[in-house]
């Protein structure tokens, strides 16, 4: 369990705060940059063990629209729902605590390229958990198991190929043990094989660890693995949302456009 899962999970829920099966709720996200309105509007909802994927176009306001559940940006009016948590309003040490729970696989990976892949993670568990070295050891090694690369322990980021760099970033992500995963594009520039293995570790969270995942991705042989329920952003808003299938069939102009009928 994450350092701070079990504070955050016993707090009282706030007033207004989603029924206790819903891990995230966007209500009436709204998002300017100057002049450009990027989210007009967002409303979605995102039920606990589930995997959520957002899709759309490029500019149409994904990592935005991602950003605001860890308070890496804030609404301009709306409110930001993460574990009858308004994700929005905290400050400090709560905003800590929440962060602590949520892994976040960064579109490159984000491995430190002066580390070697069981530094990258364990520099993760120095800093937030009171586990000694022999812990901490132990459970790197057995995330690395995990994500089927323990023999890459000691590789610098340098020797790793594009799928490998995605899955030891997603190691570090669970290394904390969180309620929740958040994905921005996790199979851009990768081959079918290496997209179809780290999708299968996406889902393989939710099916053995109930881990719920919310995912921004073009890639759709990713998001016929992972989802199970798609969001589909367009005009700064939800266009449409349904399962892939539903989505392919829609009449929407934007998602002909982007299923390319």
């Amino acid at each position: 369990m994450a350092v701070a899962d079990t504070q955050i999970h016993d707090m009282e829920e706030a007033p207004n705060a989603p029924d206790a099966s819903i891990l995230i709720e966007m209500r009436g996200v709204h998002k300017a940059f100057g002049r450009n309105e990027v989210l007009r509007g967002v409303s979605f909802s995102v039920e606990e063990g589930k995997t959520a994927v957002v899709m759309g176009g490029s500019g149409s306001g994904k990592s935005v629209l991602i950003k605001h559940l860890v308070q890496l940006l804030h609404p301009d009016r709306g409110e930001v729902w993460v574990m009858g948590r308004r994700v929005d309003l905290l400050k400090g040490d709560a905003l800590d605590e929440l962060r602590l729970s949520i892994g976040y696989l960064f579109q490159g990976g984000a491995l430190f390229d002066s580390m070697t892949v069981f530094q990258n993670i364990d520099f993760i568990l120095d800093r937030h958990t009171t586990l000694n070295r022999q812990e901490r050891q132990a459970r790197i090694e057995e995330t690395l198991e995990w994500v089927d690369l323990a023999d890459k322990r000691e590789s610098a980021p340098s020797e790793l190929s594009g799928g490998q760099k995605k899955r030891i970033g997603l190691a570090r992500a669970i290394i904390l043990e969180p309620r929740l995963l958040l994905y921005d594009e996790p199979t851009t520039g990768l081959d079918p094989v290496s997209v179809r293995s780290v999708s299968r570790l996406i889902s393989r969270l939710k099916d053995e660890r109930n881990i719920t995942s919310v995912a921004i991705t073009h890639d759709l042989l990713c998001a016929e693995i992972v989802a199970d329920r798609v969001h589909f952003l367009s005009d700064g808003v939800i266009a449409e949302e349904g399962s892939l299938a539903e989505l392919a069939r829609s009449d929407h102009p934007a998602l002909s456009n982007f299923f390319g009928r």
